[in-house]
Parts: structure tokens; C-alpha cells; sequence
């Protein structure tokens, strides 16, 4: 009787599939080595040299039929990539998620081994195969299949039993914050923390909690020329949930059921959202009028892309036609913007008192004489100007401009959320940069001193009361994204009201919030050197050093990576990124920006370290808790004379531009996150991280990656896989009385329920869309709810959608 490995056919078509298959080697391994070639030039790693020859030999024996010689060099390489990812891993730390690095590592080399293997056993003549070397090499493959499924399995995502804490006592609620039935602000009240004292939803019944209701908006992208991102926290007031949308729609629901109660349009036009990096809204403010009763006592402001700041009536949403100009406040007065939506309030208006406080996001990088970065207080009520902060106007907060003046252009703005203490008469801002972020050389001194700095502002006045710049002449965007938190914790035994200011260097800093007086040690500490000509850098930069580092990996100390850090989902595209790294300029996080070919590694990128969704405070347990992103970019600086497209204003459209302008320097910048040829950072994950500090002895309490690539990963398409690996993460948290810290913001559709003293999973919730927002809650009719935006980010490749979500406990 023959054998089934004897027939023809059977021969016939595993010859085929070895042909394809040593194909697949030749290619894999040629172009390994040849990136490996110029790895080893630029004094890297000679594995990938090595590994790719061996692979294209390999390769080059299994088309030739030689499948004794390419098999067992197959093995050969196998064992020592596995040994040598071993010993790079090791060397540089077994960071969590350290095995999807080895997975990938070895994971195509391995697949090719063994199936190889098995066809060569499998379609070799009886007479020719050694005896049990079928049932050998399936055995092997079925051996580390099953390891990488129980791996996998082990590692899935999945809620845990809540642990046995205390439950801590009903606190008494610090003057000027929230109520539990309450949520009045982006984060909760004017002091940001992000908290609730609605106590009804705990790690013990968490379990339970389901979705109540959903609404969709129907604000979906016009086109593909403008990038969607609610961002939006809805705010509670006057009976009634409010919610904007990333075209600056309101809508007020009921917030029992969900149901649309009115819906305010101020049609946008498509090209007036180009400009924005991402078109956003991320809150409006209520304000109840002092005295009034009916029609326009309590008001909705929001603010559009194209300058107009509204006044709706809560009740029903037509326009307060007292307020401003036939309702209507002009927020491009003064601006001198060169084109609609050049400079907008994404963040919208922060209700401080009886003012409503402006800032203005200014798209980055297209021209040193981009629109003020000014903020501005204007009369809740009748929305007259009050004042106007800007860097180079300090004294002047008052002074009216002259007939056809400007506020003083392309100076330091606030696109975040404003923060304020309306009982201590003071606004706290967090800066960017000058209009150019990668070349300051014409800025002013007065300038540099309000870069990514927290500034103290008079609420009557507008003037400066105190300001700390938390990095010195800023060339690497890295603006304040957080809102400033105001709370009062213990320090030391001693109870403090401070100023929190978390950072995109990944810095705590932490200040006497009615002074400005550091209340956690700040370190200068000295930084490379060597600017673009024309332009200088600080000997040193300031470190908030009492508590940990959030910039990359959680620790004492900012994380500096090297070669060994880079990564790939196969040989070539990990070549690929190795070799980028070899070529770049990177001496740490304040490596200055060069226009060396190579370019320069900027890490953390620009999107952290800590963002805009800020951080949560428990102040009951003096917990503070944060997410950032672990993501470098690469910026490159290209000489003015290569640089074609022209800055928006000047017949420049973003969405066109392949470089951006940074216009009226000598260079234009480009600065792609670091992605391999698969759209996979180039750096090993974790990508992003949650962590939470005590406030009162500085430790690190927990950290632990945020976020899996269920809904993404190679080449953007999803894993289906719900194994924690650390996504990119835009968002923040909201912490709870009860000790549970509630956040999405990662790269899959979950919003989850962590435990905020130990970290612990206890619950999750699936999204129809991504969480890149930062979730509420509220008590209503006796039944506590967290409710959260659900609109993706089509910058960070999210699901995109257009709803608003609310879980409750049954």
C-alpha cells in the first residue's frame, strides 16, 4: 500500500509550497541583510547582517530543493534570534509586554521554520524521510503553538474580583467643588481634579454596571480633509446634560434617559475645520445668570471654529440675543487671523465666577506671525471684554487696544482647558510655545519665560501673579496639554492648597497655589547642547524629582532608550527602524533639533508624556492619577530653499502640506510618529501607560500599560487579540469617592473600571467607537451614571463614531 507522503501529487505540491516558501526567505533575508549592512556601517548590531544572509541562503537551498541544508539552518537562525533577543531584552529590562517584543522578534522566523519543517517532512519519499521526523516536527510546531495560546490566554484582558480596601468616610465636601448630583465643569469643577463624591457605583457592585442609554450626534467627518475628535466632556447643569461636537454642535439631553431635549447648529463650514490639527470641542460652560428668572437665566457659551462664541438659552437652545452682539461674542477681534480657523478655542470657554475665560489653540507650525496666543475674560453676562493676557502685553491686561491694533502675534497660547478659584480670585493657565515650536531663535525674552509654563492670572485684574516655566526656550513642543489641577493634599504631614501640574517631560509639578512657591523639590538638570544656527538652548532644565517620571516608562528618572528599544513586526521593517535610530540625533529627551539628514528622536513625542485629558485626583486618599503615552516622533529640519508648500494664509492648506511650513524661520519641519513600514511604532511596547502617585510621600504607587490592540495594530487593522500591550493613549481619567478610577483614551473600544489604590481591572465596558475623550459622572433621581463621548480620533486611527454613552448600575 502507498503511503499518502509518497504520492505525486502530495510531492508535487509541497515542492511548490518549499519553492514559495524559499521565496519568502530570499526576500525576507535579502532585505535584512542589506539593511543590516549599513546597520553594521553606522556601528550597530551585525545580527541583522548575519541573520539575513543566513535566511537568504536558506532561502536560496530550499528553492534548489535542498531542504537538509535549509531546514536545519532555518533551526540554526531560530535558536539564535531567540537567544539573541534574549540577551537584548535582558539587557535593557524586562519592560511589561517585553514578550510581544520576543514574539516579534521571532515570531516570522519561527512560522517560516516550522512550516518548512512539516512540509519538507511531510512531501519527502518514505525511503528518504528519517524515521518519526513528521511526527517530530509537528510535535515541536504543536508544542510552541500551545504555549503561545496558553501565553496568550494567561495574559488576556479580562476583570478581576475587587480587593478587600476600606471603604473610606463620607469626606466633607471643600467649598466651591462639585456635589455628587453635580459634574460643572471639564473636570468636574473649576479646580480639575476629575473627582466625584457620588458614592453609589464601588469596586464591590462595579460588576453590574450596564449600559443605560446611548445618543448619536450624527457629526460624522464632511471629508477626508478634515480629522475628527470630540474630546468632549459633557457638563451637567440646570437639569440637563450638555454636549458638544467636534463641528461645535450643542445638544442638551435628558440626563435620565438620554433623550435629545434640543440641538444647536451653527454650521461650520467644512474648510474652516482644516487648520485644526484635530477638530475638537471639548466643553462649553453653564452659567446661571445672577437674579434672572425665564428665558436666558441660565445660559450655554460655547465657542465655534470660526471665531463665534454663543449664548443659549439652557432651557431651549435659541440664542440669548442679549448677550454680546445678537448673542454672539467675536472672538476674532483683535486676532488678526490670517485665515478662518487658523486660530479657534477647541477647549471652549471656562467659566471662572462671572467670567467666561478664552484661550486660543494656533495650528502649529506654520508661521512665526501666527494669531496672539492671548487669553481673554469676558462678562459672562452681557460678554464685554474684561481683559486680555498675553506674554508681551504684561501690565497691560486692560488696556484696549487702538484702532486697528493686534495683539502682539505669535506668541505662547493656551489650547487647554483653563483652570480656576473663583473663592481665591485666581485663573491658572498652562502654555505652549511661540508660533514655530522646533526653532526659536527670533523669540523675546518675555516670550521664553511663558513657554510651557503654568501661569497664576488676577481674575479682576488679568495681570500675572505668579508663573513657573516648566521647560526654557521650548524647541520640542513640549506645551502644557494638561489641565492644571487646584486641591488641597498633604505634604509631608502638612496640608497644602496646591497647584498640580502634570507634563509632556512627564514631570509632577506640584506649587503653593497662591504664591507660585515650589512645593515638591525642582532640579536644574543639565541637557545636551548644540542648536540649529541661529538659535541657543539652556545649559540645563528643570525637573520636578519628588515624584515619578511619566514621560516614558514610569520611574525616578526620565526613560532614555537605545538601539535595543527598536522594534518591528518582521526582520525587515524592525532593519528598518534599527536603522533609523542609528542615524538619528538622540542624547535623551532634550536632544536639540538638528538638520542632519538623519534628523532627530524626539521622546518623549509630541503627544507625551501627559496630554490634554490631564489627570484625576482622589483627594480623599491624596491619589493621583495619570495616563500618558510612550510614542517618540522623528523631526526632521529641512532647509527653507526645500521647503515648497506655502503656511496656511499665504495659499498653504494643511491637509496639502507635506512638510510644514514654519514659516519665517530658516527651516520647515517634518515630524511623523516613529512607525515602522507596517504603521507600528518603531519603539518596543509598552505604548502607553496608567499610573498612580501618592501625593503626600511621592511614590508610585501602581503602574501598568493601558490599552490592547483588539480594535488595532500592523498596517492599522485590528487583532482581535485583548492581550495588554500599551496603546497610545488620548484621554483622562475620572476618580470616584468610592476608590475606582474610570478611563478609556487607549487604542480599543473599552472604557475600564480600575481600582485606584492597587490598579486592579474590576470592570469594562465595550464602546461603539473610540474613548479618546474623559468621562463624568453624576447622580440623577437617585441612580449614579458615567457617561462618556465616544467619537474616535482619526489622527491616532481609532474607530470613528458619533455617540454619547451612559452606564449605570441596574
Amino acid at each position: 500500500m502507498t503511503a499518502p507522503a509518497d504520492l505525486p501529487h502530495l510531492r508535487l505540491w509541497a515542492r511548490l509550497l518549499l519553492i514559495l516558501l524559499g521565496l519568502v526567505l530570499l526576500a525576507v533575508g535579502a532585505g535584512s541583510a542589506w539593511f543590516g549592512v549599513q546597520i553594521a556601517f553606522e556601528g550597530g548590531t551585525w545580527y541583522y547582517l548575519i541573520a539575513g544572509l543566513g535566511l537568504a541562503i536558506a532561502g536560496i537551498a530550499q528553492v534548489a530543493g535542498l531542504v537538509r541544508v535549509s531546514v536545519p539552518l532555518q533551526a540554526l537562525l531560530l535558536i539564535g534570534t531567540l537567544v539573541w533577543s534574549l540577551w537584548e531584552i535582558w539587557g535593557k529590562g524586562f519592560l511589561p509586554a517585553w514578550g510581544a517584543d520576543l514574539g516579534a522578534r521571532c515570531g516570522l522566523i519561527a512560522a517560516l521554520f516550522f512550516a518548512s519543517a512539516i512540509i519538507a517532512a511531510a512531501g519527502t519519499p518514505r525511503p528518504l524521510r528519517a524515521p518519526g521526523q513528521l511526527r517530530l516536527t509537528l510535535g515541536a510546531a504543536a508544542v510552541a503553538l500551545l504555549g503561545v495560546a496558553i501565553t496568550i490566554a494567561f495574559y488576556w484582558e479580562r476583570p478581576r474580583s475587587p480587593s478587600e480596601l476600606a471603604e473610606l468616610p463620607v469626606a466633607p465636601l471643600p467649598e466651591g467643588l462639585n456635589g455628587p448630583e453635580e459634574w460643572s465643569a471639564f473636570g468636574g469643577s473649576t479646580h480639575g481634579q476629575r473627582f466625584t463624591p457620588a458614592r453609589q457605583i464601588t469596586p464591590q457592585n462595579v460588576a453590574g454596571l450596564t449600559e443605560a442609554w446611548r445618543v448619536q450626534t450624527g457629526d460624522l467627518a464632511p471629508n477626508d480633509r478634515v480629522y475628527y475628535s470630540a474630546q468632549n466632556t459633557p457638563i451637567l447643569g440646570d437639569g440637563r446634560l450638555y454636549t458638544c461636537t467636534p463641528s461645535n454642535q450643542v445638544m442638551a439631553l435628558d440626563p435620565g434617559t438620554g433623550e435629545v431635549l434640543w440641538h444647536f447648529d451653527p454650521q461650520v463650514e467644512p474648510q474652516h475645520m482644516e487648520s485644526l490639527f484635530s477638530a475638537a470641542c471639548r466643553a462649553v460652560a453653564v452659567h446661571q445668570v445672577p437674579g434672572a428668572t425665564g428665558p436666558c437665566s441660565t445660559r450655554v457659551h460655547a465657542a465655534v471654529v470660526d471665531g463665534r462664541m454663543y449664548a443659549l438659552d439652557a432651557a431651549t437652545g435659541e440664542v440669548c440675543t442679549d448677550y454680546g452682539t445678537n448673542g454672539i461674542v467675536d472672538l476674532t477681534l483683535g486676532m488678526g487671523i490670517q485665515e478662518t480657523g487658523l486660530a479657534s478655542s477647541t477647549s471652549g470657554p471656562a467659566l471662572v465666577g462671572e467670567a467666561l475665560i478664552v484661550g486660543m489653540q494656533v495650528s502649529d507650525n506654520q508661521r512665526r506671525d501666527a494669531p496672539s496666543g492671548v487669553v481673554r475674560a469676558f462678562d459672562a453676562t452681557t460678554g464685554d471684554l474684561l481683559w486680555a493676557w498675553d506674554a508681551l502685553r504684561q501690565g497691560r491686561a486692560q488696556e484696549p487696544l487702538a484702532e486697528g491694533e493686534v495683539y502682539p502675534r505669535g506668541t505662547p497660547n493656551v489650547w487647554n482647558i483653563i483652570t480656576g478659584d473663583p473663592e481665591a480670585g485666581l485663573v491658572y493657565i498652562g502654555t505652549g510655545n511661540s508660533a514655530n515650536d522646533h526653532w526659536g531663535g527670533t523669540r523675546t525674552p518675555e516670550e521664553d519665560r511663558f513657554t510651557s509654563a503654568i501661569v497664576a492670572i488676577d481674575l479682576q485684574t488679568g495681570e500675572t501673579v505668579w508663573d513657573f516655566a516648566t521647560v526654557i526656550h521650548d524647541l520640542w513642543d513640549y506645551d502644557i496639554g494638561a489641565q492644571p489641577i487646584i486641591g488641597d493634599i498633604t505634604v509631608d504631614g502638612q496640608a497644602r492648597r496646591v497647584a498640580i501640574m502634570a507634563t509632556k517631560t512627564g514631570s509632577i509639578f506640584v506649587f503653593d497655589a497662591a504664591t507660585g512657591e515650589p512645593v515638591s523639590p525642582i532640579e536644574m538638570r543639565p541637557v545636551p547642547q548644540g542648536a540649529l544656527p541661529g538659535d541657543w538652548t539652556a545649559e540645563s532644565q528643570p525637573q520636578s524629582v519628588r515624584y515619578p517620571n511619566l514621560s516614558g516608562l514610569p520611574g525616578p528618572e526620565p526613560e532614555v532608550i537605545d538601539a535595543r528599544h527598536a522594534f518591528g513586526m518582521t526582520p525587515i521593517d524592525a532593519a528598518m527602524c534599527r536603522l533609523e535610530f542609528e542615524r538619528f540625533r538622540y542624547e535623551g529627551m532634550y536632544t536639540p533639533p538638528t538638520d542632519d539628514p538623519g534628523g532627530m528622536l524626539l521622546f518623549p513625542g509630541t503627544i507625551g508624556g501627559i496630554n490634554w485629558g490631564g489627570s484625576g485626583l482622589d483627594r480623599d486618599r491624596g491619589i493621583l492619577i495619570t495616563n500618558h503615552s510612550r510614542l517618540p516622533n522623528k523631526v526632521l529640519m529641512i532647509p527653507r530653499d526645500e521647503v515648497a508648500d506655502l503656511p496656511v494664509g499665504m495659499g498653504g492648506a494643511r491637509p496639502d502640506q507635506e512638510i510644514a511650513p514654519h514659516y519665517f524661520s530658516p527651516w520647515g519641519v517634518d515630524r511623523p510618529i516613529w512607525l515602522s513600514a507596517l504603521d507600528v511604532p518603531c519603539i518596543a511596547p509598552p505604548w502607553g501607560f496608567v499610573a498612580a502617585t501618592d501625593m503626600d510621600t511621592g511614590e508610585l504607587l501602581w503602574s501598568q500599560p493601558l490599552g490592547t490592540g483588539f480594535d488595532t495594530g500592523p498596517l492599522t487593522l485590528p487583532t482581535f487579540l485583548k492581550v495588554v500591550l500599551g496603546t497610545a493613549n488620548i484621554g483622562g481619567p475620572l476618580v470616584t469617592a468610592t476608590g475606582l478610577t474610570f478611563i478609556a483614551a487607549s487604542q480599543d473600544n473599552w472604557l475600564r473600571a480600575l481600582e485606584t489604590e492597587t490598579g486592579r481591572l474590576v470592570w469594562e465596558g465595550r464602546l461603539p467607537a473610540g474613548g479618546q475623550a474623559s468621562p463624568m459622572s453624576y447622580e440623577w433621581e437617585g441612580r449614579q451614571y458615567i457617561v462618556i463621548t465616544a467619537t474616535g480620533h482619526e489622527r491616532l486611527m481609532t474607530t470613528t463614531g458619533d455617540y454619547v454613552i451612559a452606564f449605570a448600575l441596574p
